[in-house]
């Protein structure tokens, strides 16, 4: 549910901040009083297109963030985040969204940085907010299969989760064969290229580690004359003319004649020998590689052709000896499948048609089940049209059959509502159907039934009761109150059945202070409530009359309330 509210600089609104609860709440208030603006707030913030114009006068950005508490650990909007790599934070999503005078957007969720793209499907999984003239997914026909699995339930999701996995190995294999059967100059392209290519790297002799041993080797060559000479330079100070390795001797020699006499010159006599011994080991370890030590101009040449033939290979195959060894064992499976493309492509295609019998199996299972829903959903919306006074409408699950199967993700079905208003009239596709009053009770009919099954937390109602009274008005008022008892709703409304209902009604105002205009948010309780309803059916004027029929009309909300609560 949508529990805060935080709006600053927003329309008409300086600042402001409210508190949700759940059930339903309702917004009253004279036309013009800012009732849409929070509704325009609350749809910008889960992702609606904004502009600059939003903005109130004089300042530069606006700012929106909203407080949601979900307590279902199952929700599917926790997929959803973790899939983006958002934190989740126990039951809290906080959305929030800045717009700068310059028109652009900066969007987060639990303080991460977003794109516009994921706020909006992220606010998706928790506001639907439906308008009189704006289109919902109950008016998109591509969605309509998807609401018709969900009223389903476990009698589909079994079945309907291994068809799709079946399907994605579907498409996987028609996917290879289309590779496999290209037309035969794309094909013979790539064989060359790819023979071309393994020859060359097979050619190449490459071994891991070659490249950094060819560096060390390279970095020696460049510096053989200064290796040479300091290596001379230590051989002489130790072992020849500077007789260094002689005087430590006879050093060695000298403790050691002593080593008897003071016993405290012993472990020194001995250190003393061990180093006249290691550097005579180095002296000689010098000579001999001295003696093998030749420079050779031509070397120092093969060695680095040989980087720079490495290089070019890795500029063409991979970024190391390792990935263009793992290309080329890539490209030879590729050219054996190439090479071999008939056998190939007859062995797929005996295996897609294996496959295409089973997708059958299961796409037919799907299409029975979801017809058996489909029967139960039109009679459970055509119980929720009489309940709204339309007890000449019709409604039906329209299954479209097309003179070829085509498989998809939802199997073979292409189904979407319709209905039928009025007596004599054909049925009509639901998203053709007209607005006013009578869109309004289908969208409340249907509202009725996929509240239990879209996983919504909130819906919002922007005057969807314009165009409507009498016992139609108490009839969508209880209604609009149903629905509450599976989704917070957040209901704008001009009607007092509407706002009779309400567990949490809320009145906005405009005050002019300065010369600005400001928006005030008021919570109604107590005998308040009944003062506003009266408001709402007469004007500014309240009568002793007015008064009396609003306690009747909150009396007779309760009542209504506890019945659907204990239903």
């Amino acid at each position: 549910m949508l529990k805060e509210l935080s709006i600053k600089n927003f329309a008409i609104i300086d600042e402001l901040t409210v508190g949700f609860e759940e059930g339903l709440t309702v917004l009253t208030g004279e036309t013009g009083a800012g009732k849409s603006i929070i509704i325009d707030a609350v749809h910008l913030l889960c992702g609606g297109r904004g502009s600059q114009e939003f903005i109130r006068h004089g300042a530069k950005k606006a700012e929106l963030e909203g407080l949601f508490i979900i307590t279902n650990p199952k929700h599917g909007v926790f997929n959803k985040m973790i899939d983006v790599g958002i934190e989740i934070d126990e039951e809290s999503i906080i959305l929030r969204r800045d717009i700068s005078d310059s028109g652009k957007s900066v969007c987060r969720i639990n303080g991460k940085l977003v794109t516009i793209g994921i706020l909006r499907e992220i606010g998706a999984s928790l506001i639907d907010i439906h308008g009189q003239h704006e289109s919902q997914e109950l008016m998109d026909e591509k969605a309509h299969i998807h609401l018709l699995d969900q009223f389903a339930g476990e009698k589909i999701r079994q079945v309907k989760e291994s068809y799709k996995e079946l399907f994605s190995k579907y498409k996987k294999w028609i996917k290879d064969l289309a590779t496999l059967t290209e037309n035969e100059q794309q094909i013979a392209h790539k064989i060359d290229l790819y023979t071309f290519q393994v020859e060359e790297i097979n050619d190449a002799n490459l071994v891991i580690g070659e490249e950094e041993q060819l560096q060390e080797e390279k970095k020696k060559l460049q510096n053989f004359h200064k290796v040479f000479d300091k290596m001379s330079s230590a051989y002489e100070a130790i072992l020849s003319e500077s007789r260094g390795l002689d005087y430590i001797g006879t050093a060695m020699a000298d403790l050691q004649d002593i080593s008897d006499v003071d016993k405290n010159m012993l472990e020194l006599s001995e250190n003393v020998s061990s180093a006249f011994y290691m550097l005579q080991d180095a002296a000689y370890q010098l000579k001999s590689e001295l003696d093998e030590m030749e420079y050779d101009s031509n070397q120092l040449q093969d060695v680095e052709d040989r980087l720079a033939f490495i290089q070019t290979l890795k500029r063409k195959y991979g970024q190391s000896i390792e990935s263009i060894l793992e290309y080329k064992e890539q490209i030879s499976n590729s050219l054996e499948q190439l090479v071999n493309r008939d056998e190939q492509i007859q062995k797929m295609s005996e295996r897609i048609r294996q496959i295409e019998k089973d997708l059958e199996l299961e796409a037919y299972d799907l299409t029975d089940k979801r017809k058996k829903a489909a029967k139960q959903l039109s009679e459970a919306i055509m119980e929720q049209l009489q309940e709204l006074y339309m007890e000449k409408a019709t409604f039906s699950v329209m299954f479209h059959e097309h003179s070829k199967i085509i498989y998809n993700e939802n199997g073979m079905d292409d189904i979407s509502f319709y209905i039928s208003t009025n007596v004599g009239e054909p049925p009509k596709p639901l998203t053709k159907i007209a607005s006013g009053g009578e869109l309004s009770r289908m969208m409340l009919a249907l509202k009725s039934i996929f509240s239990k099954h879209q996983g919504i937390t909130s819906i919002i109602f922007d005057e969807v009761d314009t165009g409507v009274s009498g016992r139609v008005a108490q009839a969508i008022a209880e209604k609009i109150a149903a629905i509450a008892t599976n989704s917070q709703v957040l209901c704008i409304s001009h009607l007092p059945q509407v706002a009779a209902m309400a567990d949490q009604h809320l009145m906005i105002k405009k005050e002019v202070t300065g010369n600005r205009t400001y928006t005030i948010l008021e919570e109604v309780i107590d005998d308040r409530r009944a003062e506003e309803l009266s408001r709402m059916m007469s004007g500014a004027e309240i009568t002793s009359a007015t008064l009396q029929h609003s306690k009747e009309l909150l009396k007779l909300a309760n009542e209504r309330k506890k019945i659907f609560r204990n239903a």
